[in-house]
C-alpha cells in the first residue's frame, strides 16, 4: 500500500510539473484566461473583471511603481532576491517581525499556479517556479503577465480592469499618482481601494513616487 501511494504521489507530481512547464511555454505568447486565485475568489465575489492587455497599453508609470514598491531588484535577480531574504531574516531576529520577501517573479508564479495565503510549503514551491519562469520567459513578459493578473480589488484583476474600476480610464492613461496608488494597495487589495485611498494609502503612494524618482535604470528591462 505505501508503495502504491508513493507511486501515485510521484505520478501526480510529475503530471503537475509537466502541466506547469507546458503552461509556461504557452504563456510566452498567450495570456492566461483565468487563474486559480480568480476561481477561488469567484465563489466569494461572484464576478471576475479581467482584461489582459499588452505591456505597451499600460502606462510606464505603473511598471515603475510596482518595481519601486514590490521588487527594486527585479531587473537584476534570476527570480529570487536572496539579499532581500537575508534582510528579512535579520529583521526578524532583531525585531521579531516577519515580512514578505517575494519578488515580482515569485508573485507572478503564485498568481498563475498556486493559491492565496502563506505557509512554508507554498513558499517552497514558489521558489523553483520563479526560477523556471525566468528561464522560459523574458523579464518584460513576466512583468506583462504580472500586471495582467494581479488582484486589485474585489473581483478585479489586471491593470486594465483596475484602472477602469478605480479611475474610470484605461491603463494606458494612468498618471504617476494613480499608478503609485495602485501599487500601494497591492499588498492588500481587498482591504484598500486605490480609487478611494485612506491616509495610510496616500502616504504609502507618496513614498512609492519618491522611490520611483530614485530608480535610475533599475527598470530598464521592462522599457521599450
Amino acid at each position: 500500500m505505501p508503495r502504491r501511494l508513493f507511486r501515485f504521489a510521484l505520478l501526480l507530481f510529475g503530471t503537475v510539473v509537466l502541466l506547469w512547464t507546458a503552461c509556461l511555454v504557452v504563456y510566452r505568447w498567450a495570456d492566461p484566461p483565468i487563474t486559480p486565485l480568480m476561481v477561488i475568489r469567484f465563489f466569494v465575489e461572484g464576478r471576475i473583471e479581467h482584461r489582459p492587455v499588452p505591456l505597451d497599453r499600460i502606462a510606464p508609470a505603473l511598471r515603475r511603481a510596482v518595481i519601486a514598491s514590490e521588487d527594486q531588484a527585479f531587473c537584476l535577480h534570476a527570480g529570487v532576491d536572496w539579499n532581500a531574504v537575508v534582510d528579512v531574516l535579520e529583521e526578524y531576529e532583531s525585531r521579531g517581525r516577519l515580512r514578505g520577501a517575494s519578488t515580482i517573479t515569485m508573485q507572478t508564479a503564485r498568481n498563475l499556479f498556486l493559491w492565496p495565503g502563506g505557509g512554508f510549503f507554498r513558499k517552497a514551491v514558489e521558489v523553483p517556479l520563479a526560477y523556471a519562469m525566468e528561464l522560459v520567459l523574458s523579464k518584460r513578459r513576466i512583468m506583462e503577465l504580472y500586471l495582467s493578473i494581479a488582484e486589485w480589488g474585489h473581483g478585479v484583476y489586471g491593470a486594465e480592469a483596475a484602472a477602469r474600476a478605480h479611475f474610470g480610464k484605461s491603463a494606458a492613461r494612468l498618471t504617476t499618482r494613480e499608478a503609485a496608488l495602485l501599487a500601494a494597495v497591492l499588498p492588500n487589495p481587498r482591504r484598500f481601494d486605490a480609487g478611494r485611498p485612506t491616509a495610510y494609502v496616500e502616504r504609502r503612494a507618496a513614498a512609492i513616487v519618491a522611490r520611483m524618482n530614485r530608480l535610475g535604470g533599475l527598470d530598464d528591462c521592462v522599457l521599450g
